[in-house]
C-alpha cells in the first residue's frame, strides 16, 4: 500500500513537473526572494509541483497565464482527491483485517478449548448456531477479500490472530459435524464445509494457483504466511 501511494504521489509531481518547468520563466510570477541564478529551473518547477499538490499555496510562485491558472488549481484538486483516496482506503481496509483477525482469534479459542472433542463426544445445543455463525465470518472474510485484495498480504506473525494458522480448527469442525447424527449439525457442518471451500477457491483463483482441492489450497495458505505445516486437520478430505 505504500508502494503504490508513493508512485501515485511521485507520477503526479513529476508529470506537472514536466508541464511547468518550460513556462516558469514567461507564465508565472517569481518571487525577488528566490536565488536569481536557479531561477526559473527544474527545482523551482519541482517544488511548485509538490507545493501545489499539497495545497500548501505558499505565494511565491504564482501563474499569470490564464490556461496555467486553471491548471494549477487542477492539481491542487487532484492532491486533495489523492489524500482523499488514500484515507478511504486505509480506513476501508484495515476493518477487513479486524474482521479477518476476529475470525482467528474465534478459531483460536475454538481449538484451545477442545471444541472438535467436545462437538464429537456430547450432545451440545449451540454447536449448530456456532458453526453456522463461524461460516457467516468465513463468508465475510471472502467478501473482504474479493474487495480488498490487498489484505492477503498483510501477516500477522501472532498464530492466535492470524486466520491462515487457524482456519485449520474450521476444518475439523466442519468435518466432526459431517460425522454427527443429529441432523441440524450435519447442516451447519455442511453450510461451513462449503464456505470454507470458497474461500480455498477464492485463495487459489487469485493468489495460490495450487490447482488442488481445498484441504491442498488451505495447507498452501497456511505455508504462504509462514506457520508452516497446518494441523491434521487440513490432512483430511
Amino acid at each position: 500500500m505504500v508502494v503504490v501511494v508513493v508512485v501515485w504521489v511521485a507520477l503526479i509531481v513529476l508529470g506537472w513537473t514536466l508541464i511547468y518547468w518550460p513556462h516558469l520563466v514567461d507564465g508565472f510570477f517569481i518571487s525577488e526572494g528566490l536565488q536569481p541564478i536557479t531561477r526559473g529551473g527544474l527545482l523551482d518547477a519541482l517544488y511548485l509541483s509538490m507545493v501545489t499538490l499539497a495545497t500548501l499555496g505558499f505565494g511565491d510562485i504564482v501563474p499569470t497565464a490564464e490556461w496555467l491558472r486553471v491548471a494549477v488549481p487542477v492539481q491542487a484538486m487532484l492532491g486533495f482527491v489523492l489524500l482523499t483516496a488514500v484515507v478511504t482506503w486505509v480506513l476501508q481496509v484495515y476493518p477487513a483485517l479486524t474482521r479477518r483477525r476476529a475470525l482467528a482469534i474465534r478459531l483460536s479459542l475454538l481449538r484451545r478449548a477442545d471444541a472438535v472433542r467436545v462437538l464429537a463426544d456430547q450432545d451440545v445445543p449451540m454447536v449448530a448456531n456456532l458453526l453456522e455463525h463461524l461460516a457467516g465470518d468465513v463468508v465475510q472474510a471472502r467478501v473482504d477479500l474479493t474487495q480488498y485484495a490487498e489484505t492477503y498480504y498483510f501477516r500477522d506473525g501472532d498464530e492466535s490472530v492470524s486466520l491462515p494458522a487457524n482456519i485449520a480448527t474450521a476444518v475439523e469442525l466442519a468435518h466432526a459435524a459431517a460425522r454427527s447424527p443429529r441432523a441440524d449439525l450435519r447442516f451447519a457442518g455442511t453450510l461451513l464445509d462449503t464456505a470454507l471451500a470458497d474461500f480455498a477457491r477464492l485463495l487459489d483463483a487469485h493468489f495460490l494457483r495450487v490447482g488442488g482441492p481445498p484441504h491442498a489450497v488451505l495447507t498452501a495458505y497456511a505455508a504462504d504466511h509462514g506457520h508452516g505445516a497446518p494441523r491434521d486437520g487440513l490432512n483430511g478430505r
